[in-house]
């Protein structure tokens, strides 16, 4: 008989979520060692379909008060990390805008909810990156909304397994880099030209970007070009008092891996790698987002910190 996900029945991601990222824990006890089953989502994949659910912090994120006043834009903030992180940051004291694709409605209107339910200004801002006229017009919408930017964090990616280089097609190779890095830079020059001194940059990379999986090439490559975007663009906008940095997060479990992240037959095992034994939620990057983003890292610039349960990196 098939096990299947019953929805209203907490799981044991749920059951750690009730400490929050300030409490004293074992980090390998933190969260559970997932098993997800061998079913994949059709893309861009759901936070609400995610078996086992995710953590993004609703119940496990508390604030300080490290982001008061300030207006952010968060790219594929719908879900994820990027949902973590637009939770993280309204829980700080700031407001919010979140891009993401139109079929993520679902998920992008319960950070929405999230958000103002901390009293901060959430902005929807549906579109698809790959449309030039929607990345073209996604900085001006949040300006308006926000009447400020302040922080951007650049983390919309797309992600697709696949086994063999002839299997990879221009049309896969063309929208990856078109979403993980031409749409980056077009959101970032248009963003920059409005940040004033003291604002931040954060760019999401990857450990694929030191340890590249031989299923996800297009992906990798993307995320090595961010690596070196941020360290150049860090040293170009430093003047100005704009730091750029990244982050780079290892094994997360998001609907990006169920949403052919990764091989099917791969995803009972997702994580288990790592030195801690575990795929690491969504909430554990946030805080690593919040310290870029807030003036506690005023000297830090170019620099990418690795979140991937202890895996080493160069």
């Amino acid at each position: 008989m098939t096990e299947t996900h019953d929805p209203h029945q907490e799981s044991a991601v749920a059951q750690a979520a009730r400490k929050d990222q300030l409490v004293f824990q074992d980090p390998v006890e933190r969260y559970p060692a997932i098993e997800p089953p061998k079913r994949q989502q059709s893309e861009p994949g759901l936070d609400a379909d995610l078996d086992p659910p995710a953590d993004i912090g609703e119940h496990s994120y508390r604030g300080t008060g490290r982001l008061e006043g300030r207006r952010a834009l968060v790219t594929g903030g719908d879900s994820g990390i990027g949902a973590a992180v637009a939770v993280a940051f309204a829980r700080e004291g700031a407001d919010v805008a979140i891009s993401y694709l139109p079929a993520e409605e679902e998920d992008a209107q319960h950070v929405v909810s999230l958000i103002e339910g901390c009293g901060r200004r959430a902005v929807a801002l549906p579109g698809d990156l790959t449309d030039d006229r929607y990345t073209a017009e996604l900085v001006p919408q949040a300006l308006a909304a926000l009447g400020r930017l302040d922080i951007l964090v650049n983390n919309a990616g797309k992600q697709v397994a696949v086994e063999s280089l002839e299997d990879l097609s221009d049309e896969q190779v063309t929208e990856t880099f078109t979403v993980n890095i031409q749409a980056m830079v077009r959101i970032t020059r248009e963003a920059v030209r409005h940040m004033p001194p003291g604002s931040a940059v954060i760019n999401t990379t990857s450990i694929q970007a030191y340890a590249p999986s031989p299923t996800l090439l297009d992906y990798a490559s993307t995320k090595a070009a961010i690596n070196a975007f941020t360290k150049g663009l860090a040293q170009q906008l430093a003047p100005r008092g704009i730091r750029v940095n990244a982050v780079a997060p290892g094994p997360i479990w998001t609907p990006l891996q169920p949403a052919h992240g990764q091989p099917v037959d791969a995803l009972p095992q997702f994580g288990k790698q790592t030195p801690l034994g575990r795929a690491g939620q969504p909430t554990e990057l946030a805080p690593a987002y919040v310290f870029l983003a807030s003036s506690e890292s005023s000297y830090v610039l170019g620099e990418t910190l690795n979140v991937n349960g202890g895996m080493p990196t160069p």
